[in-house]
């Protein structure tokens, strides 16, 4: 299924050892998704957790006509401008599981931050790597699109707005100077270095690591 592709690849694209599989963790139903997450807001991708003493319960909504559409043109056979919006949405549910899985197993606490951050380079970084792959080339327009362009959902609180604009302005400038690098395509020593080290460090190292490049 794609969606095990996905965490597959970003296992290899981190040298990640995740414990658990995120289609044993999807849910497609619309309804027991708004029931899961009373009051939240209804969108095609959302990961829902409840923590209690010490113990989460986690599950992964996808949207099953996103889901059937991706199954219809597959973008890890080709991705193009029909499907890269629907590609993003399953990605960034793909990349907040796999991150909040590989922390929960090292019982590292991630706030909402975070997985906003990671998953804005994630898209980032394999969008880029496949587009190489498949064609040979690369996107000259891919930053601008992910990082200049984004268009809030007009319900999204105070709170939630600025969060989503800080994680995407780091992520931003980050992969802004990480771009030249991935020329050399994720097999280059240094990239994945770079790519490893900063998936592993804590927020706060994260941040000061962007802000002194």
């Amino acid at each position: 299924m794609l969606l095990a592709k996905l965490q597959a690849l970003l296992h290899e694209l981190y040298a990640l050892d995740v414990q658990y599989g995120v289609d044993d963790f999807l849910i497609t139903d619309a309804a027991f998704a708004r029931a899961l997450d009373t009051g939240g807001r209804d969108v095609d991708e959302k990961l829902l957790i409840a923590e209690a003493d010490g113990e989460a319960e986690v599950a992964l909504y996808l949207e099953a006509e996103l889901l059937r559409r991706l199954a219809e043109r597959d973008p890890l056979t080709c991705l193009d401008a029909d499907n890269l919006a629907d590609f993003w949405a399953a990605l960034e549910g793909v990349s907040h599981f796999t991150y909040y899985a590989w922390n929960a197993q090292r019982e590292k606490h991630v706030t909402l931050f975070e997985l906003e951050l990671q998953a804005e380079v994630d898209k980032f970084v394999t969008t880029g790597l496949l587009l190489k792959r498949q064609n040979g080339r690369e996107l000259p327009a891919l930053h601008d699109w992910l990082f200049d362009r984004p268009r809030l959902a007009s319900e999204l609180n105070g709170e939630e707005r600025e969060r989503y604009r800080r994680a995407n302005r780091y992520a931003g400038k980050y992969c802004r100077r990480l771009a030249p690098a991935l020329t050399r395509g994720a097999g280059d020593e240094a990239v994945q270095r770079e790519l490893r080290t900063f998936y592993r460090l804590s927020q706060q190292s994260k941040l000061a690591h962007i802000d002194a490049q």
